[in-house]
C-alpha cells in the first residue's frame, strides 16, 4: 500500500467512527522551533491526519491568523529543508500532507522534495497556487514515490472540471467550503449541498476546509464530508498557549 493509499484509508476510518475525520493544520515552526517536533507527535495521537504548512511570504489562500503564524515561523528561521529534516525524526502516528505554495517547492526541486518528503514520512502535497494543468512535473515524481498530489475544488468549480479534478486527485479531495481565504466561519445548507455534489462524483474521501472552527460545525458535516480540516482555530489555540492535542480532543464532541 502506498503512502497515498494509507492516507485515503486513514480518512475513511477515523479514530472516532461515525463522524468526519479531523485533520488539523500546523504551521511548521510555530509557535516555536524547539517544540514543533513534540507538537507533531502529540497531535498525531489525536488527529486522523495532519496538514503541515510550509510558511511563505506571499500566501494567496491564508487568512490573517495563518499569515501571522507563518510570519513568526519565518522569523524563527523555518525553511523547507528544516521542516523535512524535523519531520524525519518525528515519531508520528497519523499521515502527514505538506501544504506549500509553489515557490518553495520549485526552489527545492520537485524530484528532490518528493524524495526527501517520502523519507520524512509525508504522504502527499497540497499546492493551492499550482493548477492541475501545470502540475505534471510534481505529479509524475509523486506518483513514482507513491505520494499524493491533492486537488482542490471550490463552490464555483464547474461540473465537468469537478469530475476531472476528483478523478485525478490522489489521497483525498480538498473541498474549499467558501470563496476567499482561510479563517472566519462556515456552515449551513449551501456548504453541505456543495459537499454532497463533490462526494457524488469523487472516488476518494472528501475533506472540507476553510472556516471550520468547532465540534458543532464538524457534527453538521457528518454524512456530507469524510474529513474536516481545522486551520485558523487550531493555530489561534496554539497562540493562546493551549495544548494542541487537548484542544483537538474537544472537537470530537
Amino acid at each position: 500500500m502506498t503512502a497515498a493509499d494509507k492516507l485515503t484509508a486513514a480518512l475513511r476510518s477515523p479514530k472516532k467512527a461515525g463522524r468526519p475525520a479531523i485533520m488539523p493544520y500546523l504551521t511548521s515552526g510555530y509557535p516555536t522551533l524547539d517544540g514543533f517536533a513534540e507538537l507533531v507527535e502529540s497531535v498525531s495521537e489525536v488527529a486522523d491526519a495532519m496538514e503541515i504548512g510550509v510558511p511563505f511570504t506571499d500566501p494567496m489562500a491564508d487568512g490573517v491568523t495563518i499569515q501571522h503564524s507563518s510570519h513568526i515561523a519565518l522569523k524563527n528561521g523555518v525553511s523547507l529543508k528544516w521542516i523535512l529534516e524535523t519531520l524525519r525524526g518525528v515519531d508520528n502516528k497519523a499521515p502527514m500532507v505538506l501544504m506549500s505554495y509553489l515557490n518553495p517547492l520549485m526552489r527545492y526541486g520537485f524530484e528532490a522534495v518528493v524524495r526527501d518528503a517520502a523519507e520524512a514520512g509525508v504522504s502527499g502535497f497540497i499546492v493551492p497556487d499550482l493548477p492541475f494543468e501545470e502540475c505534471s512535473i510534481l505529479r509524475e515524481s509523486a506518483d513514482e514515490a507513491g505520494l499524493a498530489v491533492i486537488q482542490l475544488v471550490t463552490p464555483v468549480t464547474p461540473p465537468e472540471r469537478l469530475k476531472m479534478l476528483t478523478k485525478e486527485s490522489r489521497g483525498f479531495v480538498y473541498a474549499v467550503t467558501k470563496t476567499g481565504v482561510t479563517g472566519g466561519k462556515v456552515g449551513g445548507g449551501s456548504v453541505t449541498e456543495m459537499l454532497d455534489r463533490v462526494r457524488a462524483v469523487s472516488p476518494l474521501p472528501v475533506c472540507a476546509g476553510f472556516g471550520i472552527r468547532s465540534a458543532a460545525q464538524i457534527d453538521e458535516l457528518t454524512g456530507h464530508a469524510d474529513g474536516a480540516i481545522v486551520g485558523s482555530a487550531f493555530i489561534e489555540a496554539l497562540g493562546r498557549g493551549e495544548d494542541g492535542a487537548t484542544w483537538l480532543r474537544g472537537l470530537h464532541g
